[in-house]
């Protein structure tokens, strides 16, 4: 992914070149990783173009940020509307969506609260994060060494700029071992997501996700597929996943907004079901992109369209 850095960034309240939105090098966040951020993708629809979920992510932005006690000097209502313009003056149809909000600078310590609350809203156009043909032939992924934080040691709910550490550690791992994501454990090694995914199983027909206990991120595409399984009378559950049930599942899916609704081939090595796409994910991601392109109601009212 290359960036065309010829585009505008909303940037404390006003737009700058791409090249000006700069961060003094001993800003807070710098130095202790004190930033909080979300991914939201805008879609080009039958109607235009359509942000997915909108309000969903800049409501999870801001109680990351509260979770941290970060006050945003902006009301989530002004951040929706920065957003929106920020892809008009873009001119983009379809994007992804990168709100940031993290430290300033003003001195330095592990103590924040002296620090200033700084904003930021980029867009660029981004296509598939694991690749075109993984959404119908699927990746491979291995489980990783490394675990989700343990409870109460780092807020798993908060998207935080911080917590990618840990998912760095693993995907580097995993593209080190020729796999193309990681699947993580939580503290008491029991499923968690991938490095930047929630995950999903099928076993007899019934679709599977940790719960959020499980040092996960309550993703928005994570929702969105146990809202849309429900539609086709698909039983969801959310509980705990032993490591060995990814080896005899019958599909298993990564969800999120950077991999949509991607299907996992192998893990470890072993074969997922008969190796491709399973009919469930094959079903529930074409309920996915009805809606994301426009083809079906958007009967959840999901889609925000730029005017």
């Amino acid at each position: 992914m290359a960036f065309d850095d010829s585009g505008k960034i909303w940037f404390n309240g006003e737009f700058v070149n791409w090249k000006d939105a700069q961060v003094h090098a001993l800003s807070h966040v710098v130095h202790y990783g004190s930033s909080v951020f979300e991914g939201i993708r805008c879609y080009k629809t039958m109607q235009g173009p359509a942000v997915f979920r909108l309000q969903e992510h800049v409501t999870r932005l801001y109680n990351s940020a509260k979770i941290y006690r970060m006050e945003i000097p902006y009301t989530q209502e002004d951040f929706c509307k920065a957003i929106i313009d920020t892809i008009k003056i873009n001119k983009l149809d379809a994007c992804y969506i990168r709100p940031a909000i993290f430290r300033g600078y003003a001195e330095l310590g592990v103590y924040p609260l002296n620090c200033p609350v700084e904003c930021l809203i980029a867009v660029w156009a981004w296509g598939k994060y694991l690749g075109e043909e993984a959404l119908e032939h699927g990746v491979d992924v291995g489980v990783s060494t490394w675990r989700r934080m343990a409870p109460n040691t780092m807020p798993n709910m908060a998207k935080a700029g911080s917590n990618y550490m840990n998912s760095q550690l693993a995907k580097m791992e995993a593209v080190s071992n020729n796999y193309d994501e990681a699947i993580m454990l939580d503290y008491h090694g029991m499923v968690s997501e991938g490095s930047g995914e929630n995950i999903f199983l099928v076993k007899d027909g019934i679709l599977y996700t940790p719960p959020r206990s499980s040092s996960l991120l309550d993703g928005i595409t994570r929702n969105s597929i146990i809202t849309l399984a429900s539609e086709i009378d698909l039983e969801v559950r959310e509980e705990e996943i032993p490591r060995e049930m990814l080896y005899i599942a019958d599909e298993i899916f990564l969800t999120g907004t950077a991999a949509e609704v991607t299907p996992i081939r192998s893990v470890d090595r072993i074969i997922v079901g008969s190796g491709s796409r399973g009919e469930i994910t094959k079903k529930l991601q074409e309920s996915f992109f009805a809606i994301l392109e426009g083809n079906t109601a958007d009967t959840h009212n999901w889609l925000t369209y730029i005017e």
